[in-house]
């Protein structure tokens, strides 16, 4: 019968019945949801109204995601579903939808962070040291404003850090987003304890 996204077969205000006047469209119609998970990349191209395409993400591990304050970007691998808004089904099934809170592998900003402040974040290894750099770029570092919220500093420790994702994987085929700070990651730090 196919999913159709029309208002006919709905009640009015009042509760009254509506009589059905035309059978269900084309441009009516609707898709079964993509319920992406955690996996080896997985993509499927749709064509869709217009001609054009849309992706559908069915498996995926990798996204792009920002880290606001230091206004960067990297490539890191999604490690977990931990909270959405939503459903808690869909955390107990690792979904990826948009707005969902993940861990993702904190490697990436690690590593960015100690080549730009040469400061080494989480746990230090015996005998891991800073690497010499020439006086240039001493001065470089000693001029960079190297504050990191404590919340996401301890994060780093675990070598996982909590992101929110901003795109839609079953619309676009990507898991982007952005690494959660501040206020926000307070907010769902809260919501995570409460689970517990």
């Amino acid at each position: 019968m196919g999913i159709s996204r029309d208002s006919r077969h709905k009640r009015r205000l009042t509760g009254g019945r509506m009589p059905v006047h035309k059978k269900k469209r084309l441009f009516e119609s609707g898709r079964p949801n993509a319920n992406t998970r955690i996996g080896e990349k997985r993509v499927r191209r749709l064509r869709v109204r217009g001609g054009n395409y849309k992706f559908r993400a069915l498996r995926l591990d990798h996204g792009n995601f920002s880290w606001g304050s230091e206004q960067i970007t990297k490539k890191t691998k999604v490690l977990d579903t931990v909270y959405n808004a939503s459903n808690n089904e869909l955390v107990r099934t690792k979904t990826l939808v948009k707005n969902a809170v993940i861990e993702v592998d904190a490697t990436p900003f690690k590593q960015y962070f100690q080549k730009h402040y040469g400061i080494l974040l989480g746990k230090v290894q015996e005998g891991q040291q800073a690497e010499k750099v020439s006086k240039s770029v001493e001065r470089k570092r000693k001029g960079r404003d190297n504050f990191i919220d404590e919340k996401v500093k301890e994060q780093f420790n675990r070598g996982r850090l909590l992101a929110c994702i901003s795109s839609r994987p079953g619309q676009s085929g990507r898991c982007d987003g952005y690494i959660l700070e501040g206020r926000e990651l307070e907010f769902y730090l809260r919501k995570l304890d409460k689970k517990k």
